[in-house]
This record gives C-alpha cells, structure tokens and sequence, in this order.
C-alpha cells in the first residue's frame, strides 16, 4: 500500500499484479548468426530468454569441430510484457518481433516448455527443415556438398532440380532432406 495525501492506495499492487500476469512468450527474429549476441544483450536487460540450442558437426577449413547451434536459427524466445517490448526491439541484433495483425504474438507457454523439457531430458533436437516447392538449397555434405539448386518435389523426399541455364536443360536426384540447407534469397 502507498499512501498519497494521507488517502491509502492500493494501485501499486494492483499494477504489479497486473504486469506479472501479462507475461508472455514471443519468438524476437535477429539477424543470420546473431541469436547468442542478442540472447546475451537481453539477458543484460534483465529480460527472460530461451535459446534452445544443440551440438552440431561444422566444417571448418581445416578440421571439423562440434559448436551449440540454435535450434531455431534467426530466433531467441523471450518473456516479457507488453511494456518491455521496446527494451527488446532496441537491441542490436533484432530485427523484429513476430507479429499477427500489427500485436506481438504470444506463444503458448506449453509450446516452450516442452522444448525445455525435450532439451532437460536428453533429447536431440534437430530443426525439420520446411521446404517448399521452388526453394532454392545448397547441399550441406555428402559427395554432392556445395551443388545448389531448387526443389522440384516435397514428399517423404525432396528432389533438387539443378539446372544448367545456358542450355536452358536441367536434371533432377533425390536427396535426403538432412543434407539439405537454405539459400537466401539474395544467393
């Protein structure tokens, strides 16, 4: 209770009250390869963050190492209230939060907590890539790494088109979708 001209009040509860039930969780988008930068900044501002990550192999120029990906690459999940929601816009990093109609969309809180409960328990979490029919890939690895192309079917697999454009010709092999990674659209 606060006490204003002598006149006790109780809004000040009441408002507390009223923020800690309007806590939710959003997915913030960050710019390619930025999600720890800004996990680590909002932490700072003392905002709550989920980063799911999972041990990956990468290729580095001479070797392979083992490095903690995001699971949701291009995300970081934070809880926070409607009032906080320019403490995170504003650090570096973001680009956006994910929005329907113009209003952050909040994320059922069971959605997230059974990825911590996957992550808590052993789980290996791996991204299902979602590809669509004109998505264009890059092969990861395998002995065909580095062939680019579009997808030309999306079934149980995927079959990537590689075209040779000066003959207007292309021809098609089915590759497993694991190998597969996505093309920006500027590539």
């Amino acid at each position: 209770m606060s006490c204003v001209s002598g006149k006790s009040s109780s809004s000040t509860i009441n408002w507390n009250h009223n923020i800690s039930h309007d806590l939710h969780w959003h997915a913030v988008y960050t710019y390619p390869r930025h999600e720890k930068a800004v996990a680590g900044e909002l932490q700072a501002r003392s905002i709550e963050i989920f980063l799911p990550t999972t041990v990956i192999q990468s290729r580095w120029k001479d070797r392979r190492v083992q490095i903690h990906a995001p699971v949701f690459p291009g995300y970081v999940f934070t809880r926070i209230t409607s009032y906080q929601r320019s403490r995170v816009l504003s650090a570096a990093g973001v680009i956006r939060m994910l929005s329907f109609n113009g209003s952050p969309a909040p994320i059922d809180d069971s959605e997230i907590e059974a990825v911590k409960l996957c992550l808590e328990r052993g789980a290996m979490l791996k991204l299902n890539p979602s590809f669509e029919l004109g998505d264009r890939v890059r092969v990861r690895s395998g002995v065909l790494e580095g062939l680019e192309g579009r997808i030309s079917r999306c079934k149980d697999e995927r079959r990537l088109i590689v075209p040779i454009t000066l003959i207007n010709q292309s021809v098609a092999i089915e590759v497993d979708v694991e190998l597969l990674e996505p093309l920006s659209i500027n590539s």
